[in-house]
């Protein structure tokens, strides 16, 4: 029989929305799920009835204020915790000590401290804990993977990933919590490196060493007007952006091979241009999300290594989660379905007693990560993990 698991939901901006898109569908694609999502409450402070408005969409039964108020209620077994960056520690923390499953956005916290407080909490209740990381889930990203684990591609020399876009490219864009170190934690290396981090890790391997250069390109922004999205102009005062823009990164992998990072929130031009390239002695192979289906694979195992280009391989039912969203080759899917497959591990997850997919532990990883990448980029040198 499968029984309901009860979901509060804290922050319901675009993110909380897409986590409760998520478990409406968990059914459809997964009905041989062992749990059955219901959304029960929704906890978020906006200043008008959009929550209520959007709520009302989603079928929650009831909206609170107070994310605290949401963390204690008896009838709730998961909170999805997608707010601010600021909050997400806070809320974690008291969620698992509540004996709360979580499903916690990156960064989980502002910085390894707060995550390993998060991974202590977690641990301590016995609750299980996964992390956001939904690039991994892509179909020919597991491709990807399972290519680089087989050997096919040689042993890997080095790799490139590139995270930019332009989500704050527009200078008038207002001086939002994402810009202020106390309540983000970090400006694009939290928002898109701890996913870069955690892709290189997924497909290639840890990252052991790293020198790192940050870079702001916007100095000033507008304060933003209360109750003001992140996407609207300033109009305020003006006030200093007290984290990076940009961040560039060489980087020493624990199999021995290199790796190139690169990530801007500020580049014209660019929207989700994420990718990863990884370069063999026998071959190599490239993932971009804007052509998320596709995979490009060149081999050198005729031993024409002068001449062996790409081809593109198309993902399939056989390739990661395909098959429970779409029945044929190249039937693209897109970012909801990734979360569908989050939520999915979730459930096993918690099902089960052992952690399935990304989990939090990921995201300290990660989180780690980070924290190096500012030691070196302050200190202007190599930062072993």
């Amino acid at each position: 029989m499968t029984h309901d698991l009860r979901v509060g939901v804290v922050g319901f901006g675009w993110m909380g929305q897409v986590h409760a898109r998520a478990l409406s569908r968990l059914l459809q694609h997964y009905p041989d799920a062992p749990l059955r999502p219901r959304l029960v409450a929704v906890a978020d402070n906006a200043p008008d009835d959009r929550t209520a408005r959007a709520a009302a969409a989603y079928g929650f039964e009831r909206t609170v204020s107070d994310w605290r108020e949401l963390v204690d209620a008896h009838d709730i077994d998961l909170v999805c915790i997608t707010g601010p960056n600021f909050i997400h520690r806070d809320v974690a923390v008291a969620a698992a000590r509540a004996g709360k499953h979580l499903w916690v956005e990156k960064p989980a916290g502002r910085s390894s401290a707060e995550t390993a407080e998060i991974v202590a909490a977690v641990e301590e209740a016995g609750v299980q804990a996964a992390t956001g990381f939904n690039y991994r889930n892509v179909p020919a990203v597991e491709r990807a993977r399972e290519i680089v684990a087989s050997g096919r591609l040689g042993e890997v020399e080095h790799t490139i990933v590139r995270f930019l876009a332009d989500y704050s490219a527009d200078p008038d864009a207002a001086l939002s919590w994402r810009f202020r170190t106390e309540f983000s934690g970090s400006g694009v290396l939290g928002d898109l490196v701890s996913h870069a981090a955690d892709l290189v890790k997924h497909v290639v391997a840890p990252i052991s060493e790293l020198v790192v250069d940050r870079a702001t390109f916007i100095a000033q922004r507008r304060e933003a007007l209360p109750g003001a999205m992140h996407y609207e102009k300033g109009a305020g005062e003006l006030g200093d952006v007290e984290n990076e823009d940009y961040v560039s990164a060489l980087l020493r992998l624990a199999d021995g091979s290199r790796a190139i990072l690169e990530s801007s929130r500020v580049a014209v031009g660019e929207q989700n241009t994420y990718g990863i390239e990884v370069h063999g002695t026998r071959g190599a192979l490239a993932w971009d999300f804007r052509r998320m289906n596709e995979l490009w694979v060149a081999s050198a195992e005729d031993g024409e290594y002068l001449n062996a280009f790409y081809t593109t391989e198309y993902a399939g039912p056989t390739d990661g989660e395909l098959s429970r969203f779409q029945p044929g080759t190249n039937n693209p899917i897109g970012f909801d379905e990734l979360k569908i497959v989050e939520a999915r591990r979730l459930v096993e997850s918690i099902a089960g007693g052992k952690p399935v997919g990304a989990t939090i532990h990921d995201a300290y990883d990660a989180a780690r990560v980070l924290d190096a990448m500012i030691q070196s980029s302050d200190e202007k040198t190599w930062v072993s993990l």
